[in-house]
């Protein structure tokens, strides 16, 4: 969502998923997710009422194919939401019959008082570029300059993007498939392993997994992690996954270096940069210790937090990485127990 939101540069994202989502619960949890990533408002009316979000969206072509003729379902629906008067003009043709109809009604409404506070017209389907630049010629000549261009039809962030760079008039987007199904990664690559075990003593004993992919290796012990930030820019540095108990001082120098190639390697100057540990309590001795925000808090706080990433980091495409790096406490943790494997399989 956070890069759609992006690819819009400042134009509101509605989510119009629920359609295309895989099942129910899909639909409501990715419309809860889409809003934490910075949508406006969400068409699912269910999500709304259980996560206190905007609703927000248009009619439907239907609505449209039930009245005699696209004029008399304009006017109806203007009548009835006079304030959020966005009318879908391609159920028959855009700029032939839609755009004509759509004005029509306008005209009507200003002639007749209401203001019109919030109003225009979604496209769905054609050319976006190339039409949203023709209607919104017919809109100001015909003296609705203010009128909202909105647009749908398979979107993504790279649709976005190029569309912005093609010109388009478009500055509201209902975006659908692509933010409810995870479309260009529907698995979550990773693993889940045990990494530290309660000895008799009640102590934790750091354990590890191998495996013949080195990205599969764990890391062995209880962890927490700091992120750490340069203190000019407050932009991350890099987050550091420490063992349990380690501390860090930002007033002493601070060695960064990737565990997948231990000699590429940054140190920190003391005072250039500050932490915050990100790990919250949420469960303690089987109970529920954590308060949940509300959505449109953790909306908020998302988008302060992607406002720490450099911009190389959120390029579409060839980011630049985000790195995550390992305390040398618990690299030499690993490199131990690796030793120690690697022993045992050559005496055995």
């Amino acid at each position: 969502t956070a890069r759609v939101v992006q690819a819009a540069r400042g134009d509101g994202i509605m989510e119009f998923g629920l359609r295309r989502a895989q099942g129910p619960d899909a639909g409501i949890y990715g419309a809860r997710a889409a809003m934490i990533g910075g949508c406006i408002g969400t068409s699912n009316v269910l999500a709304g009422q259980m996560f206190d979000v905007p609703v927000k969206g248009t009619h439907a072509h239907s609505w449209i194919m039930s009245f005699p003729d696209e004029y008399t379902a304009f006017k109806t629906y203007a009548d009835l939401y006079p304030s959020a008067c966005i009318l879908l003009v391609d159920t028959y043709d855009t700029i032939k019959s839609g755009i004509p109809n759509a004005i029509r009604v306008f005209t009507e409404m200003r002639e007749a008082g209401i203001p019109l506070t919030f109003y225009g017209i979604r496209l769905d389907s054609g050319d976006l570029a190339y039409l949203s630049k023709k209607v919104r010629r017919m809109l100001d000549q015909a003296g609705f300059p203010d009128a909202i261009i909105s647009a749908s039809n398979d979107l993504d962030e790279f649709l976005i993007d190029s569309l912005k760079a093609q010109g388009a008039t478009i500055t509201s987007w209902g975006v659908g498939t692509n933010l409810i199904t995870s479309k260009d990664w529907p698995a979550f690559g990773g693993v889940y392993k045990l990494s530290a075990i309660m000895n008799k003593n009640g102590e934790f004993e750091p354990k590890i997994k191998l495996s013949e992919n080195s990205e599969k290796i764990t890391n062995p012990g209880n962890k927490t992690i700091y992120r750490i930030y340069e203190k000019d820019t407050h932009k991350i540095k890099a987050d550091l996954i420490c063992l349990v108990g380690e501390t860090v001082n930002v007033h002493e120098p601070l060695l960064l270096f990737d565990p997948a190639e231990p000699w590429k390697k940054t140190k920190l100057l003391p005072d250039t940069y500050t932490i915050r540990e990100l790990l919250i309590p949420v469960f303690k001795s089987g109970e529920c210790v954590y308060q949940s925000p509300k959505v449109m808090d953790i909306r908020s706080y998302c988008a302060d937090e992607l406002d720490t990433l450099w911009e190389e980091t959120r390029r579409l495409i060839n980011p630049h990485k985000v790195y995550v790096d390992l305390s040398k406490k618990l690299y030499d943790t690993k490199i131990k127990l690796l030793d120690q494997m690697s022993a045992e399989e050559t005496e055995s």
